[in-house]
């Protein structure tokens, strides 16, 4: 019995089903080698990872209850190297096309990561027969931005690779898949924490991954700009959009903003947030719960993911209002 895939170039390819099998395997990750140097802390050297519990990798302490949900993920390192093995022929191409010796080019590549979570809506179960889930859905997912590499002789990174649709479903490759309302912050954390102590492992170490026939050298960059606002105060532990302090990158408040359009700047981070959420939780100078909250401006529980302060979306409409 044969069927039919459509390779990436759009091309009908009739073929013999164990033939599709094995070519569907080597794009799901955990098909292609790689180490890591120094090797991952607290992550298992095995690459040959497929789909896991989204839970794994969470160490539940003793006042935790255990997050009562269903959720599948790849393993972070795992899926990065299925999407750069992908990305093999326009790696080469570019190197090509920058008059780059192939051979001499095997370290000092740069690939930037863009993570980007949302909520999937409601998904329950119209005709419920399946098992009882929360009936919203949340993806966790990231797109490689860009790739460039830094020749020894050279002080400017060239770059080799950039995504063209950055914001396509065709580069934004899905990375765990849970079962979960996404302002319960409680179980977001225990399904995301894993991911975020893989990816903060990853940055202190190099991907070895063979390219075009070479062993070559990766140091990865991740920027969260791929979250709305909404998921930010999620994940930085801020009060809901309803909240009197209007914006998840500084302190104004809503009636400030409305006053003032110029002097808005960035000032929060995440490091401050989780000070801020000590104090919240301890209350050192035993402030009543007004002064309290006046003194955390917003900070609502212990933030989990660490984003970089870019501009976001509230900052740009008031610049556009100011203009």
């Amino acid at each position: 019995m044969y069927r039919t895939v459509k390779a990436t170039s759009g091309r009908q390819i009739f073929q013999p089903l164990h033939t599709l099998r094995s070519a569907e395997k080597e794009l799901l990750p955990g098909f292609h080698q790689f180490e890591w140097q120094p090797a991952l802390k607290n992550v298992s050297s095995s690459w040959d990872v497929g789909i896991i519990d989204g839970l794994s990798g969470w160490t539940a302490s003793v006042d935790d209850v255990p997050a009562d949900t269903i959720a599948r993920r790849f393993r972070y390192d795992v899926a990065l190297v299925s999407a750069l093995k992908d990305l093999e022929e326009d790696i080469m191409e570019g190197l090509r096309q920058r008059g780059l010796d192939d051979s001499t080019c095997t370290s000092g590549f740069t690939v930037v990561v863009k993570e980007s979570c949302d909520g999937m809506g409601d998904v329950s179960e119209k005709h419920g027969s399946g098992p009882a889930v929360p009936e919203k859905a949340v993806r966790f997912s990231f797109t490689i931005m860009s790739i460039s590499i830094r020749a020894d002789d050279e002080e400017d990174a060239v770059t080799i690779f950039q995504e063209q649709k950055p914001n396509s479903e065709l580069s934004c490759r899905p990375l765990c898949l849970m079962f979960v309302d996404e302002s319960d912050h409680e179980t977001l954390t225990a399904i995301l924490g894993p991911v975020v102590a893989e990816r903060k492992a990853m940055l202190e170490s190099r991907l070895i991954l063979s390219i075009g026939g070479l062993m070559r050298s990766f140091r990865l960059f991740f920027r969260g700009t791929g979250f709305d606002e909404k998921m930010v105060r999620e994940m930085e532990g801020l009060e809901a959009s309803g909240s009197m302090y209007v914006c998840t990158l500084c302190d104004s408040t809503r009636a400030e903003a409305s006053q003032n359009m110029v002097l808005h700047s960035i000032t929060r981070c995440h490091t401050e947030n989780l000070e801020r959420y000590e104090i919240w939780r301890t209350n050192p100078f035993s402030e009543s719960a007004d002064e309290l909250r006046d003194r955390v401006k917003g900070v609502s529980a212990k933030p989990f993911m660490e984003t970089q302060p870019t501009l976001d979306a509230l900052h740009c409409d008031i610049g556009n209002a100011t203009e």
